[in-house]
């Protein structure tokens, strides 16, 4: 009904006994659950022997409880009749009927199950309710003498749904003796006789500290009903360590009160909240990853010494073989390393980075491999390290050279064993990573010179792969060239005129060495300075020879027009067209000399109007 959700229906109900010891958002909860009906004087409510699903609480008139013209009780407003109904599927043993016009709040038992389920709160003040009934079973008795049969069942039932609850039920008396436990409290507990021990024996330091410092702060206090703001340790007879968290209420007085306390164990909720930790922190690291991505060209490769390297990485790929990348600076290994997790059976898992030269000696060892709060100054909160992030996936070594010798060890354990130990745990946390490595340095020379664990060495060495310098590339580099120019043109919104052959040929008589890194710098910065779509790429390509290189030689070597380096290159075609008697592709072709697509020498000699000799 409308009116049930207003503030006088929760007031009204608090006054019950029944619900006394719900809190009001409990009430607010139970009041949009209820209906309310009338009935005239002498008008049957319900029969004995009705089937019963409800219980109806007097907010106007009075009622009579009896059996045929036996009166059992007279009950008036605030009191409340047929609630057994709600947890029995008996019939009614009583009849009651209106004295005289009566109002009536109708409870359904589906909607107080409901609320029992979902909400802690009213299960717990209804539980309290009850516990405090059956603690006040004689009293009853002598008010209900000819309805000792009725207690009995009641009180049967009672007991029934508390020893049936999942939640550990524990009541102790004001000097901490427990008085009551359902199976779950004793199975929480190990131990099946703990009536008169002393509760706090069963809880941490901490966790008895928190109960008996409620207990005595409301001492004064007619009754209690909160959360305990903490989560407690609970220590079973076994020793077994549970996480919990729980309730207190309090009621009585004096010698005769009593605490209720109510635990529930947290334990796989925490693990679950620890695993959605773990993976938000994974999420926020592949963000990093993405963000710092500079491009996406991926790998471009005509070039023989890099489709040998392509080769390498489809043979690797699909095991979960440990990859030494080796090459200079610049050569894209991190980009190798993400096409191997890329066609790996891990690639639904992340690839975690890290550069171990990027990172103080200090750091790197908790970096890696996490550390606990407190395991070193600065340590204010525990930290996941970048093995545990890549568990099931691939974590790429960037620089390994660069590692700390005494590091080594650690490392070369999670490869033999797949284990490891954080900074200040004494736990051993077991990981599934593929390993990869990359350097530019020369381990095995490393190794000889003590610089490097021997041992490691081969480790990381199962299968190598050399990835070859821009410069040994040929033709490479202007397809890279092309393709970088494409992406920057787009990103900056200047469109770029294509490579000329004069261009093509000042990219690939530079050395490069800082191979495609540095192409891709100085790509970018070509596309800045660029002017009306065109780049002068004299100005842009560094001189290879240095001020003191052209002091030593003041005769300069003369510099070749436009027209002499297309002369030159036709003069060079020619020489390959002669030497392989006119075969253009396949082994042993002009193109494969060249080093150069067939397509792309087929280009050229028509461009070049080179024809073959009748």
């Amino acid at each position: 009904m409308a009116e049930a959700a207003s503030e006088n229906i929760p007031k009204f109900l608090s006054l019950t006994p029944f619900f006394s010891e719900l809190s009001h958002e409990s009430l607010l909860r139970l009041s949009n659950n209820v209906s309310e009906e009338t009935f005239i004087k002498n008008e049957t409510i319900f029969k004995k022997g009705d089937t019963g699903d409800s219980m109806y609480v007097i907010t106007h008139g009075k009622v009579k409880v009896h059996e045929k013209g036996h009166i059992y009780d007279t009950l008036k407003s605030n009191d409340c009749f047929g609630e057994y109904a709600l947890i029995d599927n008996d019939t009614r043993s009583a009849s009651v009927t209106a004295l005289e016009n009566t109002k009536v709040l109708k409870i359904e038992r589906e909607q107080f199950f409901d609320l029992m389920k979902n909400d802690s709160g009213f299960a717990q003040g209804i539980l309290a309710v009850m516990i405090k009934r059956h603690r006040e079973l004689d009293t009853i008795q002598e008010r209900l003498a000819s309805s000792k049969l009725e207690i009995e069942v009641a009180n049967s039932k009672l007991s029934g749904l508390i020893d049936g609850a999942m939640d550990a039920i524990i009541m102790f008396s004001n000097d901490f003796k427990i008085l009551l436990t359902n199976p779950s409290a004793n199975k929480l507990l190990e131990n099946e006789d703990v009536l008169q021990r002393n509760i706090l024996f069963f809880f941490d330091d901490d966790s008895a500290n928190l109960i008996e410092g409620i207990v005595r702060e409301e001492n004064n206090s007619k009754s209690i009903n909160k959360y305990l703001p903490n989560i407690v340790k609970v220590i079973g007879s076994k020793d077994t360590e549970t996480l919990n968290e729980g309730t207190i209420s309090k009621y009585g007085e004096g010698s005769k009160t009593f605490y209720t306390l109510i635990l529930r164990n947290i334990e796989e909720r925490l693990i679950a909240e620890d695993k959605i930790n773990l993976l938000t922190k994974q999420t926020e690291y592949l963000t990093e990853e993405i963000q710092e991505l500079t491009n996406s060209y991926g790998i471009i490769a005509e070039d023989k010494s890099m489709k040998n390297a392509l080769n390498l990485i489809q043979q690797v790929a699909k095991t979960d073989a440990t990859v030494l990348i080796h090459g200079e600076t610049g050569t894209g290994k991190e980009l190798v390393a993400r096409a191997i997790h890329k066609e790996s059976n891990r690639n639904d898992k992340p690839l975690i980075r890290i550069n171990c030269g990027a990172i103080p000696a200090n750091l790197i060892e908790s970096e890696l491999f996490g550390h606990e709060k407190g395991a070193f100054t600065g340590a204010t909160a525990s930290r996941k390290g970048r093995f545990l992030l890549a568990d099931k996936g691939t974590i790429f070594l960037d620089e390994i050279g660069e590692m700390p010798l005494e590091l080594q060890p650690k490392l070369l354990r999670i490869i033999q064993e797949g284990e490891f130990d954080p900074v200040g745990s004494s736990e051993t946390i077991k990981v599934d990573v593929r390993i990869i490595a990359a350097t530019h340095r020369n381990l095995f020379e490393f190794s000889k010179e003590g610089k490097f664990r021997e041992d490691l060495y081969y480790r990381l060495n199962v299968f190598p792969i050399e990835i070859p310098a821009l410069r040994d590339r040929g033709n490479d580099i202007c397809l890279i060239a092309e393709e970088m120019i494409k992406q920057f043109s787009k990103k900056l919104n200047k469109p770029i005129a294509e490579l000329s052959d004069n261009d093509k040929a000042l990219l690939i008589s530079y050395p490069w060495p800082g191979n495609v890194r540095e192409l891709q710098n100085l790509i970018e910065r070509a596309v800045i300075v660029s002017k009306k779509g065109n780049i002068n790429w004299q100005t842009i390509i560094p001189n290879n020879l240095g001020k003191d290189e052209r002091a030593i030689e003041p005769v300069q070597e003369k510099i070749l027009t436009s027209k002499e380096l297309v002369a030159l290159e036709k003069k060079n075609i020619l020489k390959a067209l002669k030497q392989t008697k006119w075969k253009i592709s396949g082994e042993n072709g002009a193109a494969e000399i060249l080093q150069l697509p067939p397509t792309t020498l087929a280009s050229r000699i028509k461009a070049l109007g080179i024809e073959r000799p009748v």
